[in-house]
């Protein structure tokens, strides 16, 4: 009996190693990543490493959390997750129910795993977001803390089927001319407070004194006591979710909606796969940009769908002298199968990209309706450099601007918000010698692109100190579009076999040289536009 006993016992303690790799092995192949995504990539990537759990579970239930809409979860939710943290590992699930919160902070070795049916629903009462300092739109500055947040954190994970929505209808400004007369009324009767000009709606009186406080973009100057930063909170609208500086990151399965601005932002990390998932904000939501990829290093993009208030994929690697001095580049990127319902952009790089990007590999993606298709910009001062992106496989459908656009002149609107003459006078402006904030778009591939109903096919918009350079694009068809190819500050740009339906000019070009367009040479330094034919 006892000798018995002896080798049952011998045979566990054996087995329990084998236990171990078996849910470990279990866990990783939940996250599979079919490895042909990186065959045949234009440039050498390692593979995104993939995030692996203990098989430990808690509910959220076990630390007190009630999902009926009305119990704050904060402190149940953050309590599960660091108590798997601290147990070495595992994952913590929110079940089916409607859970309301405030911040979630991730931590280490833990998988956020939302059941079907789970929505979980972030508090609009500002006060739950303290004020930190972070970096926002390129800047380092002060925002509210976001509703999802890690911060070096490694192997770490969101996934499953839930929802999370982040009450970003109660924090965003909103311009009357992205709504009917009536949904503008019902906006300004429900509180809040109007600009002098009557046509942006801010939720607080305190949201428009950040505004006024604002000169660049969004961060406000000249706020210095805790006691001005308080009132102006409204206006600090944070992002949806929050990752920086954090290794083998996962989000799969799961939906993010309504964000207060961009809604995923992963920041200078490294290891990042992004599948499967799905983002919604309202076509009329202020910065409510779906992805923005920042600095990150060793990225997947895949199967995702996109529908933004703003740009819709976008990378980026801070702005001015801040993105120089981080000089951290977005580089090592696949973004693939993925569809884009409405945005400013369906895949767009900038305008904040001073560290630099590179490497970035686009394919078989689709945009529906969105503002641009392929949207690359910038402007001085930005300084960085874009190069090594590699694009085809797009099909796009009601475009209203242009389907490639390529603008070192952007002033921080949106297509369509800028007239041409707005575009003409900031371009007259004198020429600066080229310095560290000079940017440069170079060594840019495209191909097999397929468009119909498109306001203009293509625009490139360079610098006269440093034109749009080697950027090779093939085998286009653009049908029912108002304007062809407008070409401005390029140099060695080829276009061939490209097929443009157009009742406008198929082709304008002034100062550039060494074009090529469908087999023949071009040359024209003039500033006068030279129209020509494909």
């Amino acid at each position: 009996m006892n000798t018995f006993i002896k080798k049952s016992w011998m045979l566990m303690a054996l087995s329990l190693p084998l236990l171990s790799v078996q849910n470990t092995v279990k866990a990783q192949n939940r996250n599979y990543i079919d490895e042909s995504i990186y065959e045949n990539l234009p440039f050498e990537m390692p593979k995104v490493q993939q995030p692996v759990f203990p098989d430990y579970t808690v509910n959220i239930t076990d630390f007190g959390a009630k999902g009926d809409g009305i119990m704050l979860n904060t402190q149940a939710i953050n309590d599960a997750i660091k108590a798997v943290n601290t147990k070495g590992g595992g994952k913590v699930i929110i079940p089916e129910g409607l859970w309301l919160t405030g911040p979630i902070v991730l931590l280490s070795n833990v998988n956020l795993y939302t059941e079907k049916n789970a929505l979980v629903l972030f508090t609009a009462d500002f006060e739950a977001y303290p004020i930190i300092k972070t970096s926002f739109e390129g800047l380092d500055t002060h925002r509210c803390q976001s509703p999802i947040s890690a911060l070096g954190a490694e192997n770490i994970a969101i996934t499953g089927q839930g929802v999370f929505d982040g009450s970003g209808d109660s924090w965003r400004p909103v311009k009357k001319d992205k709504m009917t007369a009536g949904q503008w009324s019902n906006l300004v009767n429900s509180g809040g407070v109007v600009d002098k000009s009557g046509s942006i709606w801010y939720p607080t009186a305190g949201a428009l004194k950040g505004a006024m406080a604002t000169k660049e973009f969004n961060n406000p100057s000249d706020i210095k006591s805790e006691e001005e930063w308080n009132e102006i909170r409204p206006w600090l609208r944070p992002v949806l979710l929050s990752i920086v500086k954090s290794k083998k990151v996962l989000l799969d399965g799961v939906t993010f909606k309504n964000s207060p601005s961009w809604c995923l932002h992963p920041l200078s990390c490294e290891h990042v796969t992004i599948q499967n998932v799905r983002v919604f904000n309202p076509w009329y939501s202020q910065n409510g940009d779906a992805l923005d990829l920042e600095s990150c290093k060793n990225a997947l993009i895949i199967n995702n769908i996109f529908d933004a208030g703003d740009d819709a994929i976008c990378i980026k690697s801070g702005k001015d002298a801040d993105g120089r001095k981080r000089g951290e580049p977005c580089q090592n990127v696949i973004v693939k199968d993925n569809t884009v319902l409405h945005g400013h952009g369906g895949f767009v790089v900038g305008s904040e990209m001073s560290g630099g990007v590179k490497n970035v590999y686009v394919t078989n993606c689709t945009f529906l309706g969105t503002d641009v298709g392929l949207r690359f910009k910038s402007t001085r001062g930005r300084g960085g450099v874009v190069e090594s992106i590699y694009i085809s496989n797009i099909n796009m459908i009601d475009i209203p601007h242009e389907a490639l656009l390529f603008d070192l002149y952007y002033g921080g609107k949106a297509a369509g918000e800028e007239t041409e003459n707005d575009l003409a006078n900031r371009m007259k402006s004198s020429i600066p010698p080229v310095t560290e904030e000079t940017p440069a778009f170079r060594n840019i591939h495209i191909s097999n692109i397929t468009g119909k109903g498109i306001g203009r096919a293509m625009f490139f918009n360079g610098l006269p100190e440093m034109p749009i350079r080697n950027v090779h694009v093939k085998d286009v068809v653009i049908t029912d579009a108002k304007q062809g190819i407008v070409i401005s500050q390029a140099e060695n740009v080829s276009i061939e076999n490209v097929k443009i339906e157009t009742k406008g000019a198929t082709l304008q070009v002034k100062n550039a040289k060494d074009l090529k367009i469908n087999g023949k040479a071009y040359n024209n330094s003039a500033d006068k536009a030279q129209n020509l034919d494909l």
